[in-house]
C-alpha cells in the first residue's frame, strides 16, 4: 500500500469548500471499531496546543496512558499525534495507516480530507488510552474532531479568525465553537464579554454542565498557580492556558506537580531558540497582543510573514511597540501574501524592512506569524 507520508502529500492541506456531512458519515461506518477512550475536546482561538499539552502531561503524572492529538506541525507531521510524553513513531504511523486501511473502502479513503484521515489515524494509534486530548482544527460545531464523544469540552479564548470558515463576527465564531459542547464544559479566561453570554445561553440549550475557571479553582489556587508559573517564567498568557488544563484536571477529580507542568509547555509558543531568539507560532492580533504583553518593555527584530487571509496590518500595528525592524522570510505556500504589501504595511508604521538572511549576535529576535513562519525559520537555521 502507499507509505503514509505520500499518502497524505497527495491530499491538499485546505479546501474552498468543506463536506461537512462527510465525517459524521464515514465515522458511524467505522466507529465500532474504533476504540472509546474519555476524549477532552479543546476548542478556541488561541491556546489549544499548549492548553492541551498541559492537560496531557498532568493526566501523564496521574499515572494514565494520555493522548494529545493537535495540529498542525511544525517541521515534522510525527508532532501532531504525541502519546505517552512522545510523538509517535513513523513505524506506530505506518503500523495504524495500515490498519486504517482496512476499515475504510477505497472511496471513503480517498475522500476524507488530510485533517479528517489524520483524525481517524491518531484514534487508531489511541487505542489502549485512558484519556485522549482532542484539540479542534479550525472550528468545533462541525470539525472533524467533534464526531467522537466527550468527557468535557474546553475552551480557550476565542477571537475573530478563519473568517471564511466560521464567520464575519465574534458572535458566530463563539457560537460555531461552543455548538461542539455535550455534557460539561470550562471556559478559559476571554477578551470579548459577549463570548461568556453566548457560552451560558448554549450550554442552557444543549444541557451542558458550563463552569469557568473561577468556579472550579478557588483564587487561593490560581494565585499559587500563577506565583509558581512566574517562577519558571513562565508567561502570561500561557499561565491561562496552564490554569485552564489544571481546572480540567481538577474537575476529573486529579492533581499535578505545578513547578513541572509550568515547565513543558508545547513547542513553539514564545520558545527560546537561541540566547538571543524567541519563537512563536502565533498567527492573528489576539496572539500578537499576547506577545506584546509578555515581551513589553524589550526591542526585537521581528522574523515575519503572514497569508493574504491574516489581518497583518493590525498584527504589525500591535507588535509595533517591542519591535525595532522587520525582517522577512521566504515561506513557500500559495497562500502567502504578496511581498508589496506586507512591505508598504510596514513601512506605513515606520519600522524598516528587509530580508532575513542571518541571526546577528547583536540583535534579539522574534519569529512570528504562522506555523510555516516556524518551519520556514528552523529549516533555514538548521
Amino acid at each position: 500500500m502507499t507509505p503514509l507520508q505520500t499518502f497524505l502529500d497527495a491530499k491538499p492541506l485546505y479546501y474552498d469548500e468543506i463536506d461537512l456531512e462527510r465525517m459524521p458519515r464515514v465515522y458511524n461506518v467505522i466507529k465500532a471499531s474504533l476504540p472509546s477512550p474519555k476524549v477532552i475536546h479543546v476548542v478556541g482561538t488561541n491556546g489549544k496546543g499548549t492548553t492541551g499539552r498541559f492537560l496531557a502531561n498532568a493526566l501523564l503524572q496521574n499515572g494514565f496512558v494520555v493522548g494529545h492529538y493537535t495540529s498542525p506541525h511544525i517541521v515534522k507531521f510525527n508532532e501532531r499525534i504525541w502519546l505517552d510524553g512522545e510523538n509517535a513513531s513513523d513505524d506506530v504511523l505506518d503500523e495504524a495507516h495500515q490498519k486504517l486501511s482496512t476499515l475504510l473502502s477505497n472511496e471513503q479513503t480517498e475522500s476524507l480530507s488530510y485533517f479528517e484521515y489524520t483524525t481517524f489515524l491518531a484514534m487508531i494509534i489511541y487505542e489502549k488510552c485512558d484519556y485522549v486530548v482532542l484539540e479542534a482544527g479550525l472550528g468545533g460545531e462541525y470539525d472533524a474532531t467533534n464526531v467522537f464523544d466527550k468527557t468535557l469540552s474546553l475552551f480557550t479564548p476565542i477571537d475573530m479568525d478563519h473568517q471564511s470558515f466560521l464567520g464575519d463576527d465574534i458572535a458566530s465564531i463563539a457560537g460555531t465553537k461552543f455548538r461542539s459542547m455535550q455534557s460539561a464544559a470550562i471556559m478559559g479566561r476571554q477578551v470579548h464579554s459577549e463570548v461568556e453570554k453566548i457560552y451560558y445561553e448554549i450550554a442552557e440549550e444543549r444541557g451542558c454542565k458550563a463552569q469557568d475557571i473561577d468556579d472550579v479553582l478557588s483564587l487561593t489556587e490560581q494565585k499559587e498557580i500563577h506565583n509558581i508559573a512566574s517562577e519558571r517564567g513562565l508567561a502570561a498568557y500561557l499561565q491561562d492556558n496552564l490554569l485552564l488544563a489544571l481546572s480540567a484536571l481538577k474537575y476529573l477529580g486529579f492533581e499535578a506537580d505545578v513547578d513541572i507542568l509550568a515547565g513543558s509547555p508545547l513547542f513553539g509558543r514564545l520558545s527560546k531558540i537561541k540566547e538571543n531568539v524567541l519563537l512563536d507560532v502565533g498567527h492573528n492580533v489576539l496572539a500578537a497582543e499576547a506577545i506584546t504583553k509578555a515581551l513589553q518593555g524589550q526591542k526585537f527584530t521581528l522574523i515575519y510573514n503572514s497569508y493574504r487571509d491574516k489581518d497583518y496590518e493590525n498584527i504589525i500595528k500591535t507588535l509595533k511597540p517591542i519591535l525595532t525592524e522587520v525582517e522577512l522570510i521566504d515561506v513557500d505556500d500559495v497562500r502567502i501574501e504578496q511581498e508589496a504589501h506586507l512591505r508598504e504595511v510596514i513601512t506605513g508604521e515606520g519600522l524598516e524592512v528587509g530580508r532575513f538572511a542571518i541571526i546577528e549576535e547583536d540583535k534579539n529576535y522574534l519569529v512570528f506569524g504562522s506555523f510555516s513562519v516556524a518551519e520556514a525559520f528552523l529549516e533555514y537555521i538548521g
